[in-house]
């Protein structure tokens, strides 16, 4: 393999290693070569990106590295983070929204058995947009964080306390249709769209 090839490889994995990072031992492990051989592209990527027309730069920290974005462009996104949020939710934050409201409280290990995929991020999103908040730590092993719908959750949806969540169904038979807390967290990302048009 060439080693523009394994450069492309390797900057992928940095990429989907996201907030977690990666270690050179994973990527010598992931790409099958020698320690040698990903020192030597890790250092011709760092060299890649030290060029002004590239936007990002790898991080080493405690034997992690990072793919992040350069110091010298955070003004911009600043601005970013500054300008209103995408109004329609994902497929992945609605369903998280949907088990918090009806589980509550719940813990992101809990969220993640009933979606069966991981959850870290549909829940930053959630908090962020202040749709759900920390309401605690469960009295078991590691105390992990319990959370809850907000306010401003109740507020979004026009609701006065969570009994006026419609009900979930009770068997399987309903399941096919279009239930009635499905219609209502579409019509819920709907109208956040229009309040953002």
């Amino acid at each position: 393999m060439e080693i523009d090839e394994l450069k492309a490889i390797a900057e992928g994995l940095l990429f989907a290693s996201g907030d977690e990072g990666i270690t050179m031992k994973q990527l010598c492990r992931i790409m099958d070569i020698p320690d040698s051989a990903v020192q030597h592209i890790i250092e011709e990527l760092k060299y890649d990106y030290e060029r002004k027309d590239r936007g990002l730069m790898i991080m080493q920290s405690h034997e992690v590295l990072h793919l992040t974005t350069k110091p010298e462009h955070s003004n911009y996104f600043k601005k970013l983070l500054e300008l209103p949020q995408a109004s329609r939710m994902s497929q992945a934050a609605l369903e998280s929204l949907a088990i918090i409201a009806y589980q509550q409280p719940i813990t992101r290990t809990e969220i993640e058995e009933i979606r069966g995929v991981k959850s870290d991020r549909p829940v930053q999103t959630l908090l962020s947009r202040s749709l759900i908040e920390e309401i605690g730590r469960k009295d078991s092993v590691g105390r992990p964080i319990l959370f809850g719908t907000s306010k401003d959750f109740l507020t979004y949806f026009g609701l006065t306390s969570l009994e006026e969540l419609p009900p979930l169904p009770e068997s399987t038979e309903e399941n096919e249709e279009a239930n009635e807390s499905d219609l209502f967290f579409e019509r819920f990302n709907d109208e956040m769209s229009k309040n953002h048009e």
